[in-house]
């Protein structure tokens, strides 16, 4: 790396004077190189706050500090990746030439026995292509190192002694481009180290009740990890370290509508296990396929973020290892843990969350069904970052634990029946509208897509800066702007706007409320107190409110507009999710064309239980009435596509206030239909 023209850590500064055209430099004083030093080792990246702290006591410009602090790291930069590449270059020149040795001492080989003919020939022959095998091995393991090395550094590494540089593109199943990787070569049997271990301790966790399990107390059927007993079994050290870290266990079981084939090939697909899991899972990544074929299984190394229900509860990120193997002709078993390959990413906050051996074991039963139990065992801070509606349930490990994994995987499983004819629908007429089931299973497929594109925009995370106005900044409303160019969403600029409300309801009276066509006027600002029609129907469950619906808005003289929308409930929440279509274009879908370029900007609902132990009952499903004194968490989220084109301040404030407006007029209509008034 040429570093000539850059600015280096040992306390030159430079200044351009404008008068001669020439840089002057300035040198900080010994004292000065010390402190900072000093400061460096213990934080390479100061805050505002510390360089104004580091001016004051150094006497120097906050300008100064600053660009001495990235002078210093760019230098110790480029020396880790120098001494990377040497160490490659080494690696490299020693297989070499010890692949150079064997094959001299292979051809110098002589068996004094039979005079170096016949079979020795033929044995010659077979090392050297055992030989042959073996270089190309490591010619394979030497392009996997330089392809992580590539994809860190973005400088080429040396080529192999005595081949081209490798052609491959760099990184394809390692990183997505919004990861970088601080490793240079994955030690792959540390890895294959690390998964045994989980899958052993995994197994023993599903194995032993007492004295490592107790039920909780307060929800029939979910049980706990005793720590104590634990750690004592399993000693483990804090991964999280901060003072509001805590633990979170759980484990749970339940029957699914699928063969322990068919689920654990969807589990170890990354795209399909971000299908089967779409209000759960946001993002999914295989950054590596490791395939040793030692133990019987498959090994990769993932990435994902989960987030749920509302922009108010933290999302969770893991990067971890998933080691899936087959006990015997009935029994699969699949392991998560997590695993400390992504180490000290540029500008990063420390890590959150930390999965311990974590997953599930799939036991078929026939008749196309199978039961599963799953352990979620994590360390988490985001107790502070979730907001204290959502703080019991999040806490009392309700959110992300096992029985949301079991619930959500057996509705899955079950619509997946559905889409497939493997259970009989309701007959009535609305059923009847699409006849056949290649094109309801279309429908289905958009209305999944639909969903997926939902959640993973609930997170708002993935935003653009832009001014909030002050009068919005405290209404409870959160927003956020972003640019799609996507084919699943139109082109140009989304607003995204949510807000969570407490309602002293049951999840099933407020679901049965949005689910209701009859009502829809009561609470749909945008269908002007205007009935609509339903056109359609096809059922995804064996609950008459799991389904999807296609419903025609009385809009005078516009009857080529639709509303394809999918309701859903289970035992922890419900989730009504819509999007406006063009009639034309949800045929086309029907008929068979590609349903992936049809763009989409849902909107919705997601019901919840409050997490209170006054609203769960003994079997973990919400038993407050409709004026008792448990209640649900109720949010309510729009996008709005406001330009194609430039965005301009005015029309930012204009849409942020016309988006306002939208969801206040639509909490205050719900809230008025229910009869539930501040």
């Amino acid at each position: 790396m040429d570093l000539s023209n850059r600015r280096n850590g040992s306390g030159d500064e430079e200044n351009y004077n404008s008068r001669n055209g020439k840089k002057q430099y300035h040198r900080h004083t010994t004292e000065q190189i010390q402190q900072l030093e000093a400061f460096y080792n213990e934080c390479p990246h100061p805050d505002k706050n510390q360089r104004q702290q580091l001016s004051r006591e150094l006497g120097l410009d906050q300008k100064q500090i600053k660009f001495w602090f990235q002078n210093k790291r760019t230098q110790i930069k480029a020396l880790n990746e120098r001494a990377d590449n040497n160490s490659l270059r080494s690696e490299n020149e020693r297989i070499h030439f010890e692949n150079l040795s064997m094959h001299d001492a292979l051809k110098k080989a002589f068996c004094p026995s039979c005079n170096n003919s016949g079979v020795c020939e033929e044995e010659k022959r077979q090392n050297l292509q055992r030989l042959r095998i073996e270089n190309a091995r490591l010619k394979e393991e030497y392009e996997r190192a330089v392809n992580f090395f590539t994809n860190y550094t973005g400088n080429p590494a040396l080529p192999f002694a005595g081949t081209e540089p490798s052609t491959s593109a760099p990184g394809q199943q390692y990183m997505s481009q919004h990861w970088s990787t601080s490793v240079t070569h994955v030690d792959k049997s540390v890895i294959i180290e690390t998964a045994v271990a989980a899958m052993n301790e995994l197994m023993e966790l599903l194995r032993v009740n007492e004295p490592l399990w107790f039920e909780a107390p307060s929800d029939h059927g979910r049980y706990t990890l005793r720590r104590d007993n634990y750690d004592m079994i399993f000693p483990i050290s804090n991964q999280v370290n901060t003072s509001s870290t805590r633990f979170e266990s759980s484990k749970d079981s339940g029957e699914v509508a699928m063969s322990a084939t068919h689920l654990i090939e969807m589990l170890v697909d990354v795209n399909k296990w971000k299908e089967i899991f779409p209000t759960i899972v946001t993002k999914a990544t295989t950054l590596e396929v490791i395939d040793t074929g030692i133990f019987g299984g498959l090994l990769h190394l993932m990435y994902q973020k989960m987030h749920i229900l509302s922009p108010l509860v933290a999302p969770r990120e893991f990067f971890f290892i998933r080691y899936s193997r087959q006990i015997n002709s009935s029994t699969w078993v699949l392991v998560d843990v997590s695993y400390d390959f992504i180490t000290q990413l540029q500008d990063s906050v420390p890590t959150r969350s930390w999965r311990f051996p974590s997953g599930c074991i799939i036991q078929d039963i026939s008749n196309g069904k199978s039961t599963v139990t799953w352990i979620e065992h994590v360390q988490v801070d985001d107790k502070l970052s979730t907001h204290r509606l959502y703080r019991d349930f999040v806490c009392d490990s309700q959110a992300y634990g096992a029985k949301r994994w079991i619930t959500t995987l057996q509705r899955m499983c079950e619509r997946f029946a559905f889409s497939n004819g493997l259970i009989a629908t309701p007959t009535n007429e609305l059923e009847g509208v699409i006849e056949s089931l290649e094109g309801k299973r279309n429908v289905m497929n958009l209305s999944q897509r639909m969903v997926e594109s939902f959640f993973e925009v609930q997170r708002m995370s993935d935003k653009l800066d832009f001014p909030n106005p002050s009068e919005y900044q405290n209404s409870g409303v959160c927003f956020a702007l972003r640019k799609s160019d996507g084919p699943h969403q139109p082109d140009g600029f989304i607003v995204n706007a949510a807000t969570t409300l407490w309602l002293p309801f049951s999840k099933e009276h407020l679901f049965n409320f949005f689910q209701d066509e009859k009502r829809r006027a009561q609470w749909d600002v945008l269908s002007n107190g205007n009935p609509v029609i339903p056109v359609a129907h096809i059922s995804t469950g064996t609950h008459p409110g799991n389904r999807i619906s296609v419903i025609q808005p009385f809009v005078p003289k516009e009857n080529k507009m639709v509303v394809l929308q999918e309701s859903s409930i289970d035992s922890l929440g419900a989730a009504i999710i819509y999007a406006p279509m063009d009639l034309k274009a949800l045929l086309s879908v029907v008929n068979g064309d590609d349903a992936t370029k049809i763009p989409i900007l849902p909107s919705g609902f997601v019901i919840s239980t409050d997490g209170r132990a006054s609203s769960r009952g003994t079997n973990g499903a919400s038993t407050s009435s409709n004026t008792g004194g448990g209640g649900s968490l109720l949010t309510v989220a729009f996008q709005i596509l406001i330009c194609h084109n430039q965005l301009t301040t005015q029309l930012n404030m204009e849409s942020v206030a016309t988006v306002h407006t939208l969801i206040s007029s639509t909490v205050k209509k719900i809230k008025a239909a229910l009869h539930c008034y501040d």
